[in-house]
């Protein structure tokens, strides 16, 4: 049965509320919203980008590059695996350049548009959506959930709610799969999961994300946007009155309330009526139970579904659309937004600023890194030879997905005597620990220490080439 019922059936229909004879004097439970289905252009929208980018989600563990998974974060090993980039501790400067582009984009985004990431991207509104598809499939419309939920236990009501939790509890397992399995191997994940001989902390790791999906899908949904998502509480601080959001036309829907379809616009005008017909239909769609007529108000995550509803019945009713849509203040009042704006303009410019300097990191990075650590047990000593030496430890990762051969080389010291590999090879995101030593005749130091310089080259990637500097001591 359709959750759009003809307009000469819409009455004013309140948020469902428990009785509250039933409930404790000492404490009063939360309102449950029940969410009404709604179709339209925004809802299509949101839909389709919520498949696409769930789609991505599940697959990106999946992909394959070079024999292995293309996106692989292994914690355990300190390594991050992106396709042909692998990235290790000492490229977190990388995680901050990427953190600070995704702030600025959002700061733009929210500046120019309003809430739309929470509406359309936030991955607590894609599940919530999804645990309410469910719902609907297995206990009906909203109609039919509230009466559903206020009979007695039967076996028609045991039924439904023991399939909705299981498809819940799947959808949560499932994700929750998903999300670990980019952080260790996807594959060698599901078959040691379903066989219960996975590792103590994938088990672990799997079974608590499982928990939050399914928690905050199934329950706490609004109470993540209203009470504990501090995005809910510093979006006014990016807010103007050029801002796009989704917002009520006080000026034409007031002073709403029901009348006969068959009157026209002209007739309820002359009766000091709007166009709202005060069907409440905005919200019951909205899935955070708040009335957008009342103004802005920071539980609005800006879904849009208010819109399409009013659009719907807007639409019966011979009325223009647009009662409710997404408008800024300015607009409203009955001036034109502004687009090209101080505030905006700088959130733009610093966002490519940013996003250009993230891309130069990223190609100026050298995948090498050496590190030069001396003999500590003692500065030098002195061969049978009569030579000065001086013993190194050079750690060298390879920092790319590819074996590598190096030479090393010594720059700066005169009549030097090199004792070690100067050529090794170097698995892809190994670590190889090369001694070596370095002796001279004392008759050619000048100083008690005297700098010079490794070179470690890549024969592959003539790119790859790193410099250190060391001390070599002697008195």
């Amino acid at each position: 049965m359709s959750d759009r019922i003809p307009v000469k059936d819409i009455s004013p229909v309140q948020v469902h509320r428990p009785d509250k004879s039933k409930q404790s004097d000492s404490y009063t439970p939360r309102n449950r919203i029940y969410v009404r289905a709604v179709k339209g252009v925004l809802e299509n929208f949101r839909r389709f980008f919520g498949l696409v980018f769930l789609s991505i989600f599940a697959a990106l563990p999946w992909l394959k590059y070079e024999g292995s998974q293309a996106i692989l974060l292994d914690i355990g090993a300190q390594r991050f695996q992106i396709f042909g980039l692998t990235l290790w501790p000492q490229d977190l400067t990388l995680l901050a350049w990427i953190f600070i582009v995704a702030a600025f984009a959002l700061f733009f985004v929210t500046t120019f548009a309003g809430r739309v990431w929470c509406g359309f991207m936030c991955p607590q509104t894609t599940w919530t959506f999804i645990y309410i598809w469910f719902e609907e499939k297995i206990e009906g419309s909203r109609n039919k959930r509230i009466k559903l939920d206020e009979r007695k236990m039967d076996v028609d009501k045991f039924i439904r709610k023991t399939l909705k939790h299981i498809a819940w509890v799947s959808v949560a397992l499932l994700t929750s799969l998903s999300f670990v399995g980019y952080f260790t191997p996807i594959g060698a994940l599901f078959v040691d999961f379903f066989t219960f001989s996975s590792g103590f902390w994938a088990t672990m790791c799997v079974l608590f994300f499982a928990v939050c999906t399914y928690g905050n899908a199934a329950y706490m949904r609004e109470i993540m946007c209203t009470h504990i998502c501090p995005y809910a509480r510093f979006q006014s601080a990016m807010f103007d009155k050029d801002t796009f959001t989704v917002a009520y036309d006080a000026n034409r829907g007031e002073q709403r309330g029901p009348r006969p379809r068959k009157n026209d616009r002209e007739q309820n005008a002359a009766k000091g009526l709007g166009d709202c017909i005060d069907c409440n239909l905005c919200v019951q769609v909205c899935p955070t139970g708040i009335d957008i007529r009342n103004g802005l108000q920071y539980e609005c995550i800006n879904c849009g579904a208010c819109v399409d509803a009013c659009n719907g019945v807007m639409e019966k009713m011979n009325y223009p659309k647009g009662l409710i849509s997404f408008t800024s203040e300015t607009q409203l009042a009955g001036g034109k937004t502004k687009i090209m704006r101080p505030k905006l303009m700088g959130y733009a410019v610093v966002l490519v600023l940013m996003s250009a300097l993230l891309v130069f990191e990223l190609l100026s990075r050298v995948p090498l890194e050496v590190d030069i650590i001396r003999d500590r047990n003692a500065l030098y000593r002195e061969t049978n030879d009569g030579l000065i030496e001086n013993v190194y430890t050079l750690k060298i990762l390879n920092k790319s997905q590819h074996t590598q051969h190096f030479d090393i080389s010594v720059n700066g010291l005169d009549g030097y005597k090199y004792i070690g590999d100067k050529s090794v090879t170097v698995m892809g995101g190994e670590v190889y620990n090369l001694p070596i030593s370095i002796a001279i005749d004392p008759y050619k130091l000048e100083k008690p220490v005297t700098a010079f310089t490794f070179t470690i080259q890549s024969q592959e990637d003539k790119e790859a080439v790193m410099e250190q500097t060391s001390k070599f001591l002697y008195r």
